[in-house]
């Protein structure tokens, strides 16, 4: 019997990705050209519709793989207003805990963008009355946001008791695009506009400096790991491991950034057992995951789930083994099996779906 793994970071809109994603030819090289061609093309084109089938394929297929919680950064700037509901219902529905926000930007349409995405995360913390789901506030990342826009998310933070969830330094342009606003980096960028409330989540933290993983361990943050994103995106680093987060003066969670859902897959073959305290690779050297219990609110978020297999610890081996998971005291998966939808059927729905949106997306300007 062992708890449910937690996904600490991920893009749930995503889930429809391994169903025929379109990338240009030749494919772009570089993150920034990787986002702008593939990722801000696949969330402009998403609508109510095919973001229900993402998030019902990918929460379904976590479930299955024995994850328990996912920490979700949702964008989706043609349809904002709402969205938070769309991923939330789908994780109550089916049985998953989640943390959810919107990730404000600019990239798009500039502040009027950002204030939608932030009212968003304040129309859906406060509305919110799901068991299973929490909600924080979300910056998409330091280099697509203004002051203003990061000063306006540390103030929404503070007034609602939240945390402030964003990709920091995944490529090297967080790092320059700070530096060229008058700050040391992206970190010292969120601290100097108050922007920076205890229990925060930063994804990847590719170009961190070891100092900088020190500032914000001492102010209480999470700093996620994404060695597979690192890896596809190419976010400018020869290892897919951030090796400034060695240092231990930070928590530190892993993720899966997107598809597939599953952490395990993650964890290996980099690490040698998801049992293991600590990695023979060039990972940090806390555990490679979060725990099941941890405090990303005021109020602490159990999942008081059980992951049960017929093989468990370093000998499990097979992606979908047969087990039992347990969320909030309901029997979700069995024998490997979800028991709160119907897979089949979600994976029909997400074809069909998929195909919606290949074609928006390739007719986007």
């Amino acid at each position: 019997m062992s708890p449910g793994l937690v996904n600490a970071h991920t893009h749930i809109y995503s889930g429809l990705a391994p169903l025929g994603l379109p990338v240009p030819d030749p494919p772009p090289r570089g993150l920034p050209a990787i986002l702008r061609d593939v990722w801000w093309r696949l969330d402009r084109a998403l609508d109510e519709a095919s973001l229900r089938a993402a998030a019902r394929l990918y929460v379904a297929e976590a479930l299955v793989a024995g994850t328990t919680v996912l920490v979700d950064h949702h964008e989706s700037p043609d349809f904002i207003d709402g969205s938070l509901d769309v991923v939330a219902d789908t994780c109550e529905q089916l049985g998953m805990r989640a943390v959810v926000c919107y990730g404000a930007t600019e990239r798009n349409g500039g502040r009027d963008e950002a204030r939608r995405g932030l009212a968003e995360c304040r129309r859906f913390i406060e509305s919110n009355r799901r068991p299973l789901v929490r909600g924080a506030v979300g910056l998409h990342a330091s280099f697509t946001v203004s002051d203003d826009t990061v000063r306006e998310a540390g103030a929404l933070c503070r007034e609602l008791g939240a945390v402030l969830h964003l990709h920091v330094a995944e490529d090297a342009i967080d790092v320059t695009d700070a530096r060229a606003r008058g700050y040391e980096g992206p970190v010292e960028r969120l601290l100097a506009l108050e922007a920076f409330p205890p229990g925060s989540i930063l994804a990847h933290g590719v170009h961190l400096s070891p100092s900088q993983v020190r500032q914000a361990g001492d102010h209480g943050a999470w700093l996620v790991q994404n060695p597979r994103s690192n890896r596809h995106n190419r976010s400018g680093t020869r290892t897919r491991w951030p090796r400034a987060l060695r240092s231990r003066w930070a928590p530190t969670g892993l993720c899966r950034t997107w598809w597939p859902s599953s952490t395990r897959s993650t964890l290996r073959p980099t690490c040698t057992a998801i049992a293991t305290p600590r990695c023979r690779c060039a990972c940090p050297r806390e555990r490679p995951w979060l725990p099941a219990s941890f405090r990303i609110s005021p109020t602490p978020i159990s999942t008081r789930s059980r992951h049960s297999a017929a093989a468990s610890g370093p000998r499990r081996r097979k992606e979908r083994a047969r087990h039992h998971l347990d969320v909030d005291r309901r029997r979700v998966v069995h024998d490997g099996r979800l028991l709160t939808a119907d897979i089949d059927e979600i994976r029909r729905e997400a074809r069909e779906q998929a195909d919606r949106l290949w074609k928006r997306m390739r007719s986007l300007p």
